[in-house]
């Protein structure tokens, strides 16, 4: 069996928790392959709203194995309260939750160098979630952080130590000033906790589970925009968000990997500091911000809010190989009489280009627009393709032409029965 990819194409936040919940029945496993507590994956059903940080989209569903993989980062003190937060709905976490001893461990003076780092920063801060993430991974390529494999060795305190030793001297550095005392015993509490569940070598896990014709479903954090290498660097996330990750952040060979499936909004937000070429500071991005309830899932930041960018979402589509788009919250676009998309940037010289430049921080560059007509009108009741407005029909068609890649699904509200898939139409004609 092949291997399929979810994966976000713009700033973060495009809806990929919904999506995975959605989509989850078809798969046996689901993987989470990168990032941290930074994520925030929301979901929606039977009028509850769930919003995960570092365990799979997939746990609801007691059918399916969710992994977390080697390419994440874990929160000891997070994952515990999230654990604690699932406890009403009767997940057997012993049958469907393994966590991969390869993952890195985020430790409390990790949150203490992010917050030190930013406050340094002062106007130049990167908008970081400050949940540690970056410091994490420096110490992974370090060649120096603890993983979750070490908390079951007798000498894991010593190894702890050793590491903290070397983060307060970093932390001198920065003058900054810490309680670490008042951090540690719900760490270490955590740690205990962390030692009851499926701790495994997640990379035999998942290929064994291939050799056995499983599906798999690889679930990705934060946006392809946000990527370490390929984002609007240095406002980007510390991992490979991009479809490589999925590989070295589960160990799956390439070739393994059958669909990329790419998920954007209707629009385009973006949380923190970094460029933005399409937001609006207008009342049409407050309107945005409003209809869409544009607040971070994991910070409670109000999101900057933007016209879709396509030389931005063709650029995340060439960049993983996306083979179908998933767009998510058009119903946000329900009242607006003209809808606008970036399709082209003008750069400072005046060169006019459908390509994301080098750089977009000292180079602003001024985004160029197509006007289509916007649709007016509630989905509440649109239950299937054929019933799309056709106003949102012909959206849908200039952004596959222009992207090259069909969209198969519509999302027209936050529950998972808000969803429109073109597989749905094929079956009921």
């Amino acid at each position: 069996m092949s291997v399929h990819l979810l994966l976000g194409l713009q700033w973060g936040d495009e809806g990929k928790g919904k999506i995975v919940d959605y989509i989850a029945p078809q798969y046996e496993v689901v993987a989470r392959f990168q990032g941290g507590p930074n994520a925030g994956h929301t979901l929606e059903f039977d009028g509850i709203k769930h919003v995960l940080h570092q365990i799979p989209s997939g746990i609801f569903r007691n059918d399916i194995t969710n992994i977390i993989g080697n390419g994440v980062v874990l929160d000891p003190v997070v994952f515990k309260e999230e654990i604690e937060k699932l406890k009403d709905f009767k997940i057997d976490f012993s049958k469907n939750l393994f966590i991969s001893k390869k993952t890195q461990l985020i430790l409390p003076t990790h949150r203490l160098l992010d917050a030190a780092s930013e406050a340094a920063k002062g106007k130049e801060k990167i908008g970081s979630t400050l949940k540690g993430i970056g410091p994490t991974y420096m110490d992974k390529t370090g060649r120096n952080g603890l993983r979750i494999g070490d908390i079951l060795s007798a000498h894991f305190k010593e190894k702890y130590q050793l590491l903290v030793a070397k983060h307060k001297r970093l932390l001198q550095h920065y003058q900054f000033e810490y309680d670490l005392a008042a951090l540690e015993p719900a760490f270490f509490e955590a740690i205990d906790f962390l030692k009851t569940f499926n701790l495994v070598e997640s990379e035999y896990l998942i290929n064994d589970a291939l050799q056995a014709g499983k599906s798999i479903l690889c679930e990705g954090a934060q946006g392809s925009l946000l990527d370490i290498d390929f984002g609007s660097y240095p406002f980007v996330t510390s991992s490979n968000t991009t479809a490589a990750g999925a590989c070295t952040g589960l160990g799956i060979a390439p070739n393994r990997i059958e669909k990329v499936m790419g998920i954007f909004k209707a629009y385009c937000t973006r949380v923190g500091s970094g460029p933005f070429p399409t937001e609006l500071f207008d009342d049409i991005g407050e309107q945005i911000r409003k209809e869409g309830n544009e607040f971070g899932a994991t910070t409670g930041r109000p999101r900057r809010c933007g016209w879709l960018d396509l030389p931005a979402l063709r650029y995340a589509v060439m960049l993983n190989g996306v083979t179908e788009l998933f767009m998510m919250k058009a119903d946000v676009l329900n009242s607006f009489e003209e809808i606008k998309v970036c399709t082209h940037y003008r750069l400072p010289n005046g060169e006019v280009t459908d390509q994301m430049p080098y750089c977009l921080i000292h180079e602003p560059i001024e985004p160029i627009y197509e006007t289509l007509p916007g649709w007016q009108q509630s989905l509440d009741q649109v239950n299937s393709f054929e019933e799309i407005p056709a106003a949102l029909s012909a959206y849908i068609q200039f952004i596959e032409e222009k992207v090259g890649v069909p969209i198969h699904l519509v999302s027209v509200g936050p529950d998972r029965t808000q969803t429109l898939h073109k597989t749905s139409v094929a079956a009921s004609s």
